[in-house]
């Protein structure tokens, strides 16, 4: 979504750099989503309860999220931004990182803490019935 967004603001079409910058893209919010989620499982083994361990899993891995999300988009800055002979070519792939970064890392902290409790709420509940 912030990919497609970046794109209408920018006047910007999805070509090979672009499609690059996704995959890119991919890697970074993926990894962003396992070591919110590992935290959260680390918490539950120690006997937190759900809401409990997504709660503190949230807070304990904000700054490394954001971290990560910051320095992606402050690096991919210049290419976005750069008006120098090869722009054209780097420009969309700096373009793609910054605007999907930007909307990924609210669903990397929101959604997925949201998803996560639901589920595994489902599964404590479906886990209970056959005990």
């Amino acid at each position: 979504v912030g990919v497609i967004w970046a794109f209408f603001i920018t006047q910007t079409t999805l070509n090979i750099m672009s499609f690059m910058g996704v995959i890119i893209l991919v890697g970074i919010v993926v990894k962003n989503a396992i070591v919110l989620i590992d935290y959260t499982n680390i918490l539950r083994k120690r006997g937190l309860k759900l809401i409990q361990a997504v709660s503190l899993g949230g807070k304990h891995r904000l700054r490394p999220v954001l971290m990560t999300a910051l320095t992606t988009m402050l690096g991919m800055l210049p290419m976005a931004l750069s008006q120098n002979e090869g722009s054209e070519m780097w420009g969309p792939l700096g373009i793609t990182v910054i605007g999907g970064m930007l909307v990924s890392t609210v669903v990397t902290l929101v959604l997925v803490p949201v998803i996560y409790s639901i589920f595994e709420g489902r599964k404590n509940h479906i886990e209970g019935e056959q005990s």
